[in-house]
């Protein structure tokens, strides 16, 4: 059975050359990897969503990305990029944006800077979990009297018999 699977792979690289590095959103994917797990290497994308971006792009999941010629690959681009527009807003993951009131879902270093900027904010307003940020202690209500010690030793020190 596993003959058969070579031979398939086999015939596909003698019509097209498999693409080692697919570009897709300012990321650079691996080629041998399936649509659904390729686009796991973009921040933002889970393996539900590369699923549904990939079936609305009318391709299949468990196609490779490599063999995916221009055409596809930008049809795949856009798919991403209009993914908030056709799936639930329980699926984005930046439902009413603190300024803007939007539902967005971002991709990429987008999700890591937004988030800097709302600790940021925090900070600035002087909100009690900004000031916990800045402390550098437990945000979400965790206990912090016996875990999450950074730094010096806490408790007895024991003394040096000369």
């Amino acid at each position: 059975m596993n003959e058969k699977k070579d031979i398939n792979i086999n015939n596909k690289e003698e019509d097209t050359e498999i693409k080692h590095l697919v570009r897709v959103l300012n990321t650079d994917l691996i080629g041998s990897k399936q649509i659904q797990y390729a686009l796991l290497g973009i921040n933002g994308i889970g393996i539900r969503a590369a699923k549904i971006i990939s079936k609305n792009a009318s391709l299949s999941p468990n196609e490779l990305i490599g063999y995916l010629d221009d055409d596809k690959i930008e049809v795949l681009n856009n798919s991403i990029i209009n993914y908030e527009t056709y799936v639930p807003k329980w699926m984005i993951n930046r439902r009413k944006d603190i300024i803007t009131g939007e539902y967005k879902h971002l991709f990429g270093s987008d999700i890591t800077l937004t988030i800097k900027e709302d600790v940021n904010t925090l900070k600035k307003i002087r909100a009690y979990r900004g000031i916990r940020h800045e402390r550098g202690l437990k945000v979400r209500g965790q206990r912090t009297k016996s875990t999450g010690r950074k730094g010096t030793i806490i408790g007895v020190k024991k003394k040096k018999n000369e």
